[in-house]
């Protein structure tokens, strides 16, 4: 039985139409159109305008993995899993997922195989890779630990910023970590008495801004005290990692404000 591959080496473009993702693709035509119309039109059409797209079904993330563990079963380890590799980081996975992932196939398709794909894996993912061990050198830099990625206040945030709980006993302190570029929107911490919040910088550089004043660049072992109902914002310097404590001031009904967040002009303006 004779076995036939569609190879595609073009980007995917997607539309969402009705909360369906549209796979759009041109491969085919682009490389084969005048040769092989017909192989054109099943590679763009059926097979991506049609098998992809039915993202209702399955979605591209699923669909990358399986497409990716195809492949790799196979031994097929050309420029055509160099794509699906690129999609599939598109499509969310991650690094370490992607590591993971090779590793179980190994065990089932074969040692060479997964040795061959990593060799690609590694370079699709190497931005990652570089940021995992930046990321890793800088928690070295400092006694307490970056944590874990700060979820629950990401839609406060421009860029990647981790937590890690430092005490919870009669005043709150939490780790704060930013990545280089990373800041939080601008917020105002209310109370109707006492209250506001105070940084203690351990790592990196940052910046420290109120509404109205300039900038204040900030080194480890520096400390801001914010009182109640000023409006500031805090993060990272655009190229380097940034850490502080931020203790909570006791205060009677207290609540934070959070507002817009710190436009690329203004942030860009900054100089250390």
């Amino acid at each position: 039985m004779k076995k036939f591959f569609l190879i595609v080496l073009f980007p995917i473009l997607t539309l969402n139409i009705m909360a369906q993702e549209k796979i759009v693709q041109t491969a085919g035509r682009d490389q084969l159109g005048d040769f092989a119309p017909k192989f054109a039109e099943l590679n763009d059409d059926v097979l991506f305008g049609q098998v992809w797209s039915r993202t209702d079904k399955l979605g591209l993330r699923d669909r990358s993995l399986v497409t990716i563990t195809s492949l790799i079963s196979q031994g097929i380890t050309d420029n055509s899993l160099v794509y699906h590799l690129q999609s599939a980081k598109q499509n969310g996975i991650t690094r370490t997922e992607i590591a993971e992932i090779l590793t179980h196939i190994g065990f089932y398709a074969g040692w060479p195989k997964a040795w061959a794909a990593f060799r690609l894996a590694k370079d699709v993912w190497a931005e990652e890779t570089a940021a995992a061990d930046e990321k890793a050198r800088f928690g070295q830099e400092m006694i307490f630990p970056i944590g874990e990625p700060n979820d629950a206040y990401a839609r406060y945030f421009i860029g990647q910023s981790y937590l890690a709980p430092v005490s919870s006993e009669q005043v709150g302190i939490n780790n704060v970590t930013f990545e280089p570029g990373c800041r939080n929107n601008w917020h105002i911490h209310h109370a109707r008495n006492g209250g506001g919040q105070l940084l203690v910088c351990v790592a990196g550089t940052g910046w420290y801004q109120e509404w109205g004043k300039p900038a204040r660049l900030l080194r480890p072992g520096d400390v801001v005290n914010i009182p109640a109902g000023v409006k500031h914002w805090h993060g990272a310097t655009a190229d380097s990692w940034f850490a502080h404590l931020a203790i909570e001031v006791p205060g009677e009904e207290t609540v934070n404000e959070w507002l817009e967040p710190v436009t690329d002009e203004v942030y860009g303006s900054l100089r250390q």
